[in-house]
């Protein structure tokens, strides 16, 4: 399923337009986004968590040349699975 089709789905189940279904889509990514940036764990009981996940700077080998290769520290987004969310599935 990709974005479009989510959409469209979106609008169905909880009776919008496609439209509507769209602008609530951009608005839902959107307070993610910025709630991850000011360092907040997006907590949605039921289905996950979104946090921030902060990687250390560390060396890492190039595969083609051999060489070492230091790889800056970053943060990376990270959605933690909810156990209710993962038992629906087995």
């Amino acid at each position: 399923m990709n974005k479009g089709q989510f959409v469209k789905s979106l609008a169905e189940k909880a009776d919008l337009t496609a439209k509507q279904a769209d602008v609530a889509y951009k608005a839902f990514v959107e307070t993610v986004v910025e709630e991850l940036k000011k360092g907040e764990k997006v907590q949605l009981v039921g289905f996950g968590t979104f946090e921030l996940q902060h990687r250390p700077a560390r060396e890492a080998f190039n595969p083609l040349t051999g060489q070492k290769v230091k790889v800056a520290a970053s943060n990376a987004p990270k959605l933690k699975i909810g156990k209710s969310f993962k038992e629906l599935f087995n």
